[in-house]
């Protein structure tokens, strides 16, 4: 499967700490509390709207804990236009590269979701990232998986 830019289709990325370093600018106050992050999502949300509406795919890299976030931004769309991937926490853990799952094992991080903050797994997610055979996927690996899906699905076809 190739890149999902090799299907000359519009795509839109949202990175959280991208998302995060912007509405810090913008509020000049951030807060990691839950009522901080779901007003995130739902900003995320009401962006990814308005840029989907024009035609474009948007595809938000977050971490939103709490199912009603995700069922409030599934609303705003259609519900086929909205797609819900998981990886699981184990996934998560592995690939991070800033080491938060370690420090907040330790202590030194307080409210990190999975850790000492909830997770509620969605219901019914399109795509579930999973290891294979006891194996982490790779990045790669995984942008591929939702990459096959939107191609499969009909979502990178102009």
């Amino acid at each position: 499967m190739g890149a999902i830019w090799s299907f000359l289709v519009p795509v839109l990325f949202f990175d959280a700490d991208e998302v995060c370093f912007g509405q810090k600018k913008m509020d000049k106050i951030y807060s990691k509390s839950t009522l901080a992050c779901s007003e995130n999502i739902r900003r995320v949300g009401e962006v990814a709207k308005l840029f989907a509406d024009a035609g474009l795919i948007c595809i938000a890299s977050l971490i939103s804990p709490y199912r009603k976030d995700r069922d409030a931004c599934r609303a705003m769309l259609t519900d086929a236009n909205f797609i819900e991937a998981m990886l699981l926490f184990v996934l998560c853990e592995a690939i991070d590269c800033k080491g938060l799952y370690k420090l907040a094992k330790a202590g030194k991080i307080k409210g990190f979701t999975w850790i000492d903050d909830p997770y509620e797994p969605p219901l019914n997610c399109e795509i579930m990232i999973e290891q294979k055979d006891g194996v982490c996927p790779t990045p790669c690996d995984m942008a591929g998986q939702v990459v096959s899906y939107l191609d499969e699905n009909g979502f990178l076809h102009a």
